[in-house]
């Protein structure tokens, strides 16, 4: 029997441990290189390729540019479009506004005013107001006429007149024609009621805001005290009683 020192023996141990650990680990490596790779949560994937932004995006019909909502634009006579606001109808071709409708009434301007003679009786002073058609259409007179004494200097002398009862009706005036209300108040003389005399008596159509100017002739008119007030009845046709 051969004796084998010490430090040989454990030479020999040494390297056998080795060739068994490199046998382990070749096992070990042909594992792990067959089986696939795993990713680990919340990692980012690798980027294949550069994002596109929203504006250089094809569009979906395919045809390679983007789909705009129609803008409803009709062509105008001239040639220019014109654009009709999202959610109306385009307005038909040739076709223009509507004028607001005027109506029958007669308006200011078309009208003259006039005072006709007086026609005293017990104890009345008695006037007719006259409004004529100078316009060339036809037109309506419906109510009472309103009505305010002035002096020279435009200054009014007294209230208004006050309304007489009576039924309104419509007057029709053909171009020329005219209607007429009464003016009527207490002879002064009698009443006692302060006066003053007029230079004219501005006369307002039914319906409408700009006065009519007539010249007076009728003398003083009561403006303040005992029986001063003056009063208009309705519009009737012609030019007097």
């Amino acid at each position: 029997m051969v004796n084998t020192p010490r430090s040989a023996r454990q030479g020999a141990l040494l390297l056998g441990t080795v060739a068994v650990l490199g046998l382990l680990t070749a096992c070990g490596s042909t594992d792990v290189h067959g089986n696939p790779p795993v990713t680990a949560p919340g990692t980012a994937a690798p980027a294949r390729e550069t994002t596109k932004s929203p504006a250089s995006a094809p569009a979906a019909s395919g045809t390679g540019t983007a789909t705009r909502a129609p803008s409803r634009a009709t062509a105008s006579r001239g040639g220019a479009a014109t654009t009709a606001a999202p959610g109306t109808a385009p307005p038909a071709p040739g076709t223009a506004a509507t004028p607001a409708a005027t109506g029958k009434r007669c308006h200011t301007g078309e009208l003259r005013a006039s005072v006709g003679r007086g026609d005293p009786g017990a104890g009345q002073e008695n006037f007719p107001v006259v409004l004529t058609n100078t316009s060339a259409r036809t037109c309506t007179l419906h109510g009472y006429p309103g009505a305010a004494f002035v002096a020279a200097s435009g200054t009014q002398l007294g209230p208004d007149p006050h309304r007489a009862p009576g039924s309104p009706a419509t007057v029709t005036l053909k171009p020329g024609q005219s209607a007429w209300a009464g003016l009527t108040f207490s002879n002064p003389g009698i009443s006692e009621a302060r006066t003053a005399t007029p230079a004219a008596l501005l006369v307002t159509p039914p319906d409408e805001h700009d006065p009519l100017k007539a010249a007076w002739t009728g003398g003083p008119v009561p403006v303040s005290g005992n029986s001063s007030s003056v009063r208009l009845t309705v519009l009737s046709p012609g030019t007097g009683p």
